[in-house]
């Protein structure tokens, strides 16, 4: 079997809303563009003097998995964001004129019981990946399959918010990409590590709410990766359905 690029996703607010592409102009050294562009700061956050920050400082899944149930669309043109919530319903906001209405709309889904959204926030010059890096993430569809079978229950594979997820790979082969190429239609990647997962992993992202062990069941495997980051060393735009072929 072929491998192929079979999704690609987008999460411009981090930990907040994914949103599922059919193609995606990616550039040497650039995060995945609008992918966690923005961060929602909370009132015990510590931050700095505008760049990229570390992730305790935001709203995230392993906090309040209520949040893996978002999802989202971005207008690329008018720079308008619709989140959606199966409990909460809609927001139409845009991040740069109209932050207030959307942070008021997070409340509603975030618990009363954390620390409570106060802003909007942009960093300077990065974006609010986990990692301070102009990195993307890949995973493997074969691999998630397989932990489904291990587990006994089907994962959506939009537990792992990547960014690109192929398929036709064998289960966990992606775990032998770090230090080599991957090609992606014609974009070339190098990749840099595998990703150590936490529990957001464990909520449903239909419901939000926890159902899963990912963590024991990786751990079972004898680690806590699942998927690999990499940087864009060609750019050049990539497709859902385009070809990969790994080292």
């Amino acid at each position: 079997m072929t491998a192929t690029l079979a999704q690609i996703w987008r999460h411009p607010v981090k930990a907040i809303g994914r949103e599922a592409l059919d193609q995606v102009q990616l550039e040497a050294g650039a995060w995945l563009p609008f992918d966690r562009l923005w961060a929602v700061a909370h009132d015990r956050s510590k931050l700095g003097d505008g760049g990229w920050e570390k992730k305790v400082n935001f709203l995230r899944g392993v906090t309040d998995p209520n949040l893996m149930a978002v999802t989202c669309t971005l207008n690329d043109t008018t720079g308008d964001i619709t989140m959606s919530h199966p409990q909460q319903g809609d927001v139409t906001f845009n991040p740069d004129t109209d932050a207030e209405a959307f942070v008021a709309w997070v409340n509603t889904v975030w618990s009363s019981d954390l620390p409570a959204p106060t802003s909007l926030y942009r960093a300077s010059g990065a974006h609010l990946t986990d990692v301070p890096d102009a990195w993307i993430s890949v995973a493997s569809l074969s691999s998630n399959r397989a932990l489904s079978q291990r587990m006994g229950q089907e994962l959506s594979p939009d537990r792992w918010r990547a960014n690109l997820l192929v398929d036709g790979l064998a289960p966990w082969e992606e775990k032998d990409w770090v230090g080599n190429t991957v090609q992606i239609g014609d974009v070339t990647l190098k990749v840099a590590c595998e990703i150590t997962r936490c529990k957001a992993t464990m909520a449903n992202p239909e419901t939000g709410r926890r159902d899963a062990d990912t963590l024991g069941a990786l751990a079972d495997l004898g680690h806590q990766e699942f998927g690999v980051y990499a940087e864009v060393i060609d750019g050049g735009t990539v497709h859902v359905g385009d070809a990969v072929a790994a080292p």
